[in-house]
């Protein structure tokens, strides 16, 4: 074996899994700008035992070895939900996903692109789709614009190298996500304000928090609005109700009352807001471990999180008022409602949005209605196989 040859091997066991999770803590450990994650959550992402993802789908994951050193890792996998999806909304038949790739040269990314490809060809694949790691729900996309500051809780973040790796590998963009930034400490523009304060004088709307007393109804409740929302967009996947309740369970300690609300219109629900303040912020110092002391800091800020930045990841109206200017009225009232909130009650000064699809204009106005400007974009890559 030459000291340059690549070796690509499946991983198996827990000594593999672990080279294989704890690969970017070195790949990025000069890179002030990657936030490492809990390496219990990316265990528990990989593990056919607690993700409820693998009811629906398998993964191969793979290492990259080169002179008995780890130097790269990508995961290979079909979800049966997103091969039943229509063809034109942009997964369907035949397609099959990479994801969770990071690797130290272009050489050692083309060598997990092969073992990818391959592993996707022997299933039966004709397309393969990525980075998805492992779904839509979870880090989608390669980071290819805003290298230049930390993502946001529950985003990824990716070496600049790596798309034009993926490129020479014969991937080419299939869609891309953005991710809109926004001060927010002095309101939004008056065309806003206009549409909120008419929302405030109509009878039919009612904005409210959602109650954590109630919290495996009311998660049961927003996904339902989700799904139907996003039925339409391309990459949709639906929730499963494992999923929603793991999901639950997983958000449960960060969210809070007053920054999930739910629109009713006539009483009957209509749109809703997730907004999460930026645990980032505290996980940058952490180094993916909550052991000896973090977990105490965490549980700490937890009780009464402050922060500079809220995220708002999730946001629906119902598919039978979009595209009215309810809708408009909708998504505007519960950005200023939860605004007011998070300034007020967390100390937030900026917002972020996303991610939204390139190709939702509807979304993309509400971004920049409010002033957001796009501060990331991270690609989704297609290939025939």
């Amino acid at each position: 074996m030459h000291d340059d040859e690549i070796i690509i091997r499946p991983v198996s066991g827990a000594a593999n899994k672990k080279l294989f999770v704890e690969l970017p803590y070195r790949i990025y450990a000069d890179n002030p700008n990657w936030i490492p994650p809990l390496k219990d959550e990316v265990y528990g992402l990989i593990d056919p035992g607690k993700n409820p993802w693998f009811e629906h789908g398998s993964a191969e994951l793979f290492l990259a070895e080169r002179a008995g050193r780890v130097v790269g890792r990508i995961s290979a996998h079909i979800d049966d939900l997103a091969l039943a999806q229509p063809a034109e909304q942009g997964f369907g038949p035949g397609t099959g996903f990479w994801g969770m790739f990071e690797a130290e040269d272009e050489n050692v990314a083309r060598a997990l692109f092969d073992a990818a490809e391959e592993a996707m060809r022997a299933k039966g694949m004709t397309r393969i789709v990525g980075p998805v790691s492992l779904s839509m729900w979870d880090e989608p996309g390669l980071l290819i614009e805003g290298h230049d500051h930390p993502p946001t809780v529950m985003m990824g973040y990716h070496a600049a190298e790596y798309g034009a790796w993926v490129e020479a590998a014969g991937h080419a963009k299939a869609e891309d996500l953005w991710t809109y930034a926004l001060e927010i400490s002095d309101g939004f523009p008056e065309l806003v304000n206009r549409l909120v304060a008419m929302g405030d004088k109509s009878s039919r709307i009612r904005i409210r928090n959602v109650d954590k007393k109630r919290f495996d109804e009311e998660a049961a409740l927003i996904m339902s609005i989700l799904n139907n929302a996003w039925s339409d967009n391309w990459g949709f996947v639906p929730f499963t109700d494992s999923e929603i309740a793991y999901a639950g369970k997983k958000l449960k300690p960060i969210v809070r009352e007053d920054l999930i609300k739910i629109a009713e219109v006539d009483g009957e629900p209509a749109a809703f807001m997730m907004t999460i303040p930026d645990m980032n912020e505290k996980l940058a110092d952490y180094g993916g471990s909550l052991w000896p002391f973090n977990w105490a800091k965490l549980l700490w800020w937890l009780r009464n999180p402050v922060c500079r930045t809220g995220r708002v990841p999730l946001m629906g109206v119902v598919q039978k008022y979009q595209g009215s200017r309810l809708a408009s009225q909708l998504a505007m009232m519960l950005i200023e409602y939860i605004r007011r909130d998070i300034c007020a009650n967390y100390g937030a000064t900026r917002g972020e949005f996303g991610w939204v699809l390139s190709s939702n204009g509807p979304m993309r106005s509400v971004g920049e209605a409010v002033g957001g400007k796009v501060n990331k974009v991270y690609r989704i890559y297609q290939k025939a196989l």
